[in-house]
């Protein structure tokens, strides 16, 4: 009896391995690497780098992703409307997207911010405008306090950089754990997840419209393969302790700064971190938009670049250009969707 529970058990571990191993391969096919590989001491970060243009009127920026994403999610946001103003730098951070996750200290903001220092290093780019969007917020501050020299200015889209109450998901908690972590994430992410994916982007959006082929281009996916969904885990675990013990650092931060974010944003609360942000680096400057959600990189795109163009220098009154953003938000709330561009949540 025991003989026959062990070998049912066994062959169920197989099977729910052998499923992820299959997908994880249909979905690397469908969505393969559109970056390139570089050694940054002992392992390689992925990254999409676009060389500077003949004539640019933006210094370098390098554009760092939040939770659960890849370099695809800015790219796409940033990529064809900064085209000819600027070297560009779109990163894979370490175990995520194609990134190797190298060293234990790539489980922390801290490390993750060092590796891209390298990186930059290895792609010649001396500093930069440093954009960070969600969890890549706590990125941004991290390399702005250990690599000051390299930053130019930052840029927080949404930014996750303080102490939250509540904890996180609970199946984060469990994809970290050493043992039971690898058997959820062999066994259940993908096949659960990939059901989730059409209304967790939805979510992420919320409450703006998410566009239609956001999952098709961003590759969202990515993240369900195993060891990526545990290196994802362990980055959002680990988070609250890192910001506990580093945001009352962030009065040390001298490069100009300009924050980002939605009064409406159910991921991260701007009241806690946004606004914690102003209050804690000194000259920043806090932009507002009401019912903008978490994702300011694609509903209102037109005020990012103008922040990158306000830290480069350039005159721009983004407290108008919010407000403006905010009639357009209010106005496409009040349009229907026609049923021909209507996004499905079945």
């Amino acid at each position: 009896m025991i003989d026959s529970l062990f070998a049912t058990v066994a062959v169920f571990l197989v099977l729910g391995a052998g499923f992820s191993a299959y997908k994880t391969r249909a979905i690397e096919r469908a969505y393969p690497n559109i970056g390139e590989l570089t050694d940054v001491g002992g392992y390689r970060l992925n990254a999409l780098h676009v060389p500077r243009p003949a004539t640019s009127d933006l210094p370098p920026l390098v554009f760092i992703h939040g939770a659960s994403g890849n370099l695809r999610d800015q790219f796409e946001a940033f990529a064809a409307p900064l085209s000819g103003r600027a070297e560009m730098l779109f990163v894979d951070r370490p175990g995520h997207g194609y990134s190797e996750r190298g060293t234990a200290e790539n489980a922390l903001p801290s490390g993750q911010a060092d590796a891209i220092a390298r990186l930059m290093d290895k792609r010649g780019i001396k500093s930069a405008i440093i954009i960070g969007h969600s969890f890549g917020g706590a990125i941004a501050a991290a390399f702005a306090m250990r690599h000051p020299e390299k930053t130019e200015g930052l840029l927080f889209l949404a930014p996750a950089t303080h102490p939250w109450p509540g904890g996180v998901d609970w199946y984060y908690t469990l994809a970290a754990m050493p043992f039971l972590g690898w058997l959820f994430t062999h066994m259940f992410v993908i096949p659960i997840g990939l059901r989730r994916v059409e209304n967790g982007t939805l979510s992420v959006f919320h409450p703006n419209e998410r566009p239609a082929d956001y999952i098709a281009k961003t590759a969202p996916e990515l993240v369900l393969r195993p060891q990526t969904f545990r290196n994802n885990a362990a980055d959002v675990v680990n988070l609250f302790g890192y910001v506990s013990a580093h945001a009352s650092r962030y009065r040390e931060i001298k490069a100009p700064t300009i924050i980002i974010t939605g009064d409406s944003d159910d991921i991260v609360l701007e009241k806690l971190h946004s606004r914690g942000l102003a209050r804690d680096i000194p000259g920043s400057e806090l932009i507002t938009i009401r019912n903008l959600g978490h994702k300011p990189d694609y509903v209102t795109t037109d005020v990012a670049i103008a922040a990158m163009e306000r830290l480069a220098g350039q005159p721009r009154d983004l407290q108008r250009l919010a407000a403006q953003a905010e009639i357009r938000i209010a106005r496409l709330k009040s349009e229907p969707t026609p049923p021909s561009q209507a996004v499905t949540t079945s």
